[in-house]
């Protein structure tokens, strides 16, 4: 009696036509979840740089020997105040704005090209009701002399809320100008730090994935006064 050999080669076909339908497949999955994890990555050290931007402008307030300033000075300035990390780069020696303040939050991220990551900042506050526009935004949180709440002005970054508009700004440096910023960097007023970077996704066209996403953290601080 004669044994076909036919039935284990048709297997064989099978199993390899098979595999080769499947792997495209089971290879876009893992490509996805590769660049997925790459994204959350980066957003949690872009977050990481806005903290630390916000830290580090918190603490250089008003009061610090060297403070991390808004566009607009203090009412009351203390006598040692000078605009030294400033916005506006007055003395054009400055790379970008706020020198002290970009370097410190590059240096605590991991595994991102650090020149990338772009920061900015604005500085909101109190006013008293019916204040009219433009008015310094450095009153107490509540008045003392009849214990009312002020009004709370948010600052802008680039004309665009941060807080409530993220997707809508920018990624460069010198976004916010003059007209972003209702309050100084006095202590009791609060910093809004914006960090981002413009990120190209690898397998870029496959699964959706753009040739490029803007990753954007943003972080807001109370401002403390320095000893």
């Amino acid at each position: 009696m004669r044994t076909s050999s036919a039935h284990p080669r048709s297997a064989r076909g099978q199993a390899l036509v098979e595999f080769a339908l499947v792997l495209p497949l089971v290879a876009l999955v893992l490509f996805g979840i590769i660049v997925l994890g790459l994204y959350i990555f980066y957003s949690q050290e872009i977050t990481n740089a806005a903290r630390e931007a916000a830290r580090y402008a918190a603490i250089h307030s008003s009061t610090a020997q060297c403070p991390t300033v808004s566009w607009r000075d203090p009412q009351t300035p203390p006598n040692s105040y000078w605009r030294c990390d400033s916005p506006n780069n007055p003395n054009g020696t400055d790379p970008y704005p706020w020198p002290n303040m970009t370097d410190d939050a590059r240096s605590m991220i991991w595994g991102v090209a650090r020149s990338s990551v772009m920061l900015n900042a604005c500085w909101s506050g109190y006013v008293p009701p019916g204040s009219a526009p433009g008015t310094l935004a450095d009153s107490p949180a509540v008045d003392p002399a009849t214990g009312l709440p002020n009004d709370y002005v948010q600052c802008t970054i680039g004309g665009t809320d941060p807080i409530n508009n993220p997707s809508a700004l920018g990624c460069h440096p010198s976004l916010t100008t003059s007209a972003d910023d209702p309050a100084s960097d006095q202590p009791s007023n609060r910093v809004t730090a914006y960090a981002c970077m413009v990120w190209q996704p690898p397998m870029a066209g496959f699964l959706l994935i753009p040739s490029q996403v803007t990753i954007r953290g943003i972080v807001t601080e109370d401002i403390q006064r320095q000893q």
